[in-house]
């Protein structure tokens, strides 16, 4: 089966963060540089929160809040489910999906960030898998295996 791990090591990308004193606009404004839709929020060295389009739409344009006067930490998710690096994807996508989340952050036992994995990534991951067992099956039915 295979594990968070696996994804990260197929993932070429950094993990982006931002501090919680920055604001939503310069956050929004990293999230456009790097076509992302999370930032993860960290300070001093640990995940304090997680900052997603979601967050934007709902806890601040929704609500009129300014986006250059309005701090991350005002309006981050801080609950924030993370996972570890030998965590199950399918327990991964069980998560996301129960507590209707698109980014899970990943952390050694001492909290300290190791990578994010996304919807995405375990959606590409469950294709790979199902395009896998399809070609096996063909090989099977036609004999030759």
């Amino acid at each position: 089966m295979a594990r968070v791990q696996d994804l990260l090591d197929r993932k070429d990308s950094p993990v982006w963060i931002i501090q919680p004193e920055a604001t939503v606009l310069a956050a929004a404004r990293l999230m456009n540089r790097h076509r992302i839709g999370a930032l993860v929020v960290e300070s001093e060295g640990h995940i304090c929160g997680i900052f997603t389009e979601r967050d934007i739409l709902r806890r601040v344009v929704a609500v009129g809040r300014d986006p250059a006067e309005t701090p991350v930490s005002a309006v981050m998710t801080s609950k924030v489910v993370c996972c570890t690096p030998d965590t199950d994807t399918d327990e991964a996508a069980g998560a996301m999906r129960n507590r209707r989340i698109r980014h899970l952050p990943v952390a050694d036992e001492c909290g300290k960030l190791l990578g994010i994995v996304s919807i995405g990534d375990l959606n590409a991951q469950a294709q790979v898998a199902q395009e896998q067992t399809l070609f096996q099956l063909q090989e099977y039915i036609s004999g030759r295996v």
